[in-house]
């Protein structure tokens, strides 16, 4: 349904499953295996995967922080976005990568939750694509701290509202990790 003429296709991006980002997150374990399940579908389906990395003054481009996650592993094949702001979108080529394969929709996981994921989830569903959320593998630290709720909460509540996204020519959607297909319709 997307609004982006001629994109049938679909693309998976995994965004900032990066040590210094993923470090002690919620179900961080899991979420990273079931990326990988996703990763391993999508390559078997020919769905481009998409990796988006993050860089700032606590992620040094270069660093182990900054680094991705070693359970995750990267074709050569496959490009890396990298980004210094929240919405992969923003001064990135990700928009280019994506109209040079075709996609009109996208399957995002990966971290956080309530920062990178929210913000790129918008700025996909903005710009007019499809944007299907995968529940169970996305997450985000602990920052009750500093007033938010806690991890699992946020996560629930970023998959309820984004599940009801709607607008004129484009959905989002919330779906687990065993429930997605990479068909455009689906």
């Amino acid at each position: 349904m997307t609004t982006l003429p001629d994109r049938p296709h679909t693309a998976l991006l995994v965004i900032d499953v990066q040590n210094g980002v993923v470090d002690g997150s919620h179900n961080r374990d899991s979420v990273i295996a079931n990326i990988n399940t996703l990763v391993d579908k999508a390559r078997a389906e020919d769905v481009p995967v998409i990796w988006v990395q993050h860089s700032d003054d606590d992620l040094k481009r270069g660093s182990h922080s900054w680094q991705y996650v070693p359970e995750l592993v990267r074709a050569d094949s496959e490009p890396v976005v990298h980004k210094l702001y929240g919405d992969s979108f923003e001064a990135t080529e990700l928009e280019t990568l994506l109209a040079d394969r075709g996609v009109g929709r996208l399957v995002v996981t990966g971290a956080q939750s309530d920062a990178c994921i929210r913000s790129t989830l918008h700025g996909a569903f903005t710009r007019g694509y499809d944007v299907t959320l995968v529940g169970d593998a996305h997450t985000t630290e602990d920052l009750t701290a500093y007033g938010a709720p806690p991890p699992e909460q946020v996560v629930a509540h970023t998959n309820l509202y984004w599940q009801w996204q709607s607008a004129p020519g484009r959905r989002g959607g919330t779906v687990d990790t065993g429930d997605v297909t990479f068909a455009a319709g689906d």
